[in-house]
């Protein structure tokens, strides 16, 4: 897909797609670090038809509802043949401005964080210097128990 990128002097930056009935669809990042999701009206590109507001933790989620699913699939999928082997997004809501490092996950749990989706775009093999923010949401791989000990350090720290 064709993402347009429009900076909007002073305000932000939009970017959006077409989407297959010709309507556009898009977020506008705003510089104080809110988001609009925008639908463009079916008759006319340029214009808005729908408008929403959302905080950033609210887009954080967006985001992972919209991408992280489609990641873990295919992950899951290549795990598929490694018996007691699993992958699960797990909110990291514990360490938000904190490191990857900080976890200490893989030395305590035995999993591994594959990836980080955070704003709908997935940053996969995150280092130990990985710097973590409201709504992201971790990849995880790894066996039953280490993935809900893994759950347990990412939500409660």
């Amino acid at each position: 897909m064709n993402v347009e990128v429009t900076p909007l002097p002073g305000i932000g930056v939009r970017q959006d797609f077409s989407i297959r009935s010709g309507r556009r669809i898009g977020v506008i990042s705003y510089r104080d670090g809110k988001f609009e999701l925008i639908l463009s009206k079916q008759d006319d590109p340029d214009a808005t038809a729908a408008s929403i507001p959302l905080a950033p933790e609210e887009a954080g989620t967006l985001a992972g509802l919209l991408g992280a699913p489609q990641l873990v699939t295919q992950l899951a999928r290549q795990h598929a043949d490694i018996t007691g082997i699993t992958t699960r997004q797990l909110p990291v809501t514990a360490f938000a401005a904190r490191t990857l490092g900080d976890t200490a996950l893989r030395t305590r749990t035995g999993a591994s964080i594959v990836a980080v989706v955070r704003a709908g775009h997935a940053h996969p093999s995150p280092g130990p210097e990985f710097l973590f923010e409201n709504g992201d949401l971790a990849v995880v791989v790894g066996t039953a128990d280490g993935l809900d000990a893994a759950a347990d350090i990412l939500t409660g720290g």
